[in-house]
């Protein structure tokens, strides 16, 4: 099903598709990620990834010592900031379809916590697992 409009389709499980309305408004889809519209969407998206790196290439290629026009400097930034709202949205796509980290934002491991603040495990001297610094 295809929603346009509607942030994450129905109670935010929809993957963001790589084009908008004509409105600019993003678009989702539900599903299982088999179907026809999240096919093509991985296929728009190869599309934009090849671009993007494609022209990452021939920026590379305009900055060899040469002196660049203005105008051709200017086209290059609109190129590469177009490529890279599309591989932006693509991350975002791409990150919220991941599944939810094994830890909360306070360090703790999910689950790992008991009603009394006690870690599972440490009570009779098993090994709990203590949050990584900088993880």
């Amino acid at each position: 099903m295809l929603y346009c409009n509607t942030p994450g389709g129905p109670a935010g499980r929809g993957r963001l598709l790589p084009w908008s309305t004509p409105e600019g408004n993003p678009c989702y889809v539900l599903g299982d990620g088999s179907g026809y519209v999240s096919r093509v969407a991985d296929e728009v998206e190869r599309a934009q990834l090849e671009e993007a790196a494609e022209l990452l290439d021939r920026a590379a290629g305009l900055f060899d010592g040469r002196r660049i026009a203005p105008v051709r400097l200017r086209l290059l930034a609109v190129r590469m900031a177009e490529a890279l709202r599309d591989v932006h949205r693509i991350a975002v796509s791409r990150g919220a379809r991941l599944p939810p980290p094994a830890y909360e934002a306070d360090g703790e491991v999910d689950g790992e916590v008991d009603g009394e603040g006690d870690r599972e495990g440490d009570r009779e001297g098993g090994g709990g697992v203590a949050p990584v610094a900088g993880a």
